[in-house]
């Protein structure tokens, strides 16, 4: 399967948390022929379904959100000038002299402003950088702005995707169309095979502002075991060890509290069996991933979480290899696959 054509296709359209509506027929499309069937719920969580063969059949769950990082035009001042708001986690020093697309009636291109450093005073040179403080230019006036641009449109990241050398991709979003991307893999490596339990694959929703999308499909759906897959923080120079994951060695497996010890366990079992490229993630409270509103979703549900090394995360250069994804997808397909003997000994 070509990975960077379909990251491609899933980073050309922007699903900002609470506004993904306009992305769902893009994943819609590009899961309907490698499943049995594909819905589209009231928040926009879109749901693929594969048909267990069994007589004793579970539900199984694999999900990864599609929603991205972004921005709501906040004001509109007299020189057309716009203010933002986050939404989702934005790190403001990384925002200056970037360029954005403003999504109102059409798209039109802003960058935003930096003060360049010779008009910089001693004092300003010392501050942290405050989202309020920065302003986006379209080189419009506010007449002209105000005809496209309407109080609480969306505003996304303007980067370009750049195939990097050894199996790179740098982009926005990839947190976590990477995720998506091992979703219609993994669909892909089972569409012509029979499968004992249900499978539901789920890209989800409003992950970035709260978990949203993952707790209602959860609460719909309840499966009896549940497998998310998310982005993990990539190696980066001058991180700690401990809390970054090397690129192109294969998805992070957690362990932890939050994660079923007996699920994640047969998972590592898959890895090793197959020699599949992986490593341990150690997660001693809050994953921050839907693995956390799952888990208590109902009664509860058996969770695992596999995350794929991301570099740079919440940034327009998000860093992934694609060997990472095809292992991920290799690593789920062959742990569903295992499944055919039951869930007993699991839950």
């Amino acid at each position: 399967m070509d990975y960077r054509s379909i990251l491609k296709e899933l980073v050309s359209v922007s699903a900002v948390s609470g506004f993904e509506k306009q992305s769902v027929d893009k994943i819609k499309c590009l899961m309907e022929d490698i499943c049995d069937e594909v819905t589209i719920d009231k928040f926009f969580n879109v749901i693929a379904f594969k048909k267990g063969v069994g007589i004793n059949k579970k539900k199984l769950l694999i999900c990864a959100h599609y929603d991205e990082i972004g921005f709501l035009v906040k004001s509109i001042d007299k020189n057309g000038f716009l203010k933002l708001t986050n939404m989702g986690g934005f790190d403001p020093k990384i925002l200056l002299a970037q360029e954005v697309i403003i999504h109102g009636k059409s798209d039109i291109v802003g960058i935003i402003g930096a003060k360049p450093p010779h008009l910089l005073k001693p004092e300003e040179t010392k501050k942290s950088v405050k989202l309020q403080d920065l302003a986006v230019d379209t080189g419009l006036s506010e007449t002209e702005i105000r005809d496209i641009v309407t109080i609480g449109d969306v505003v996304t990241l303007k980067v370009p995707f750049m195939e990097l050398l050894g199996d790179k991709i740098s982009t926005k979003s990839m947190d976590n169309r990477c995720g998506v991307a091992a979703l219609i893999g993994i669909l892909d490596s089972l569409k012509d095979k029979s499968i004992e339990h249900d499978l539901y694959v789920v890209a989800t929703v409003q992950e970035e502002v709260g978990l949203r999308g993952a707790e209602v499909m959860a609460y719909n759906i309840f499966p009896d075991a549940a497998i998310v897959i998310d982005a993990c923080h990539g190696d980066m120079p001058d991180c700690q060890k401990d809390d970054v994951f090397p690129l192109g060695k294969g998805p992070a497996i957690g362990i932890g509290p939050n994660l079923h010890k007996r699920l994640t366990g047969r998972i590592i079992e898959a890895a090793v069996n197959l020699e599949i490229p992986h490593q341990t993630d150690v997660e001693p409270e809050d994953t921050g991933t839907e693995a956390w509103a799952i888990q208590v979703s109902r009664s509860g549900i058996a969770t695992a979480l596999v995350s794929i090394p991301t570099r740079y995360m919440h940034t327009g250069i998000e860093t992934i290899s694609i060997s990472d994804i095809e292992s991920t997808v290799k690593l789920v397909t062959k742990f569903i696959s295992d499944l055919d003997a039951g869930l007993e000994g699991i839950l």
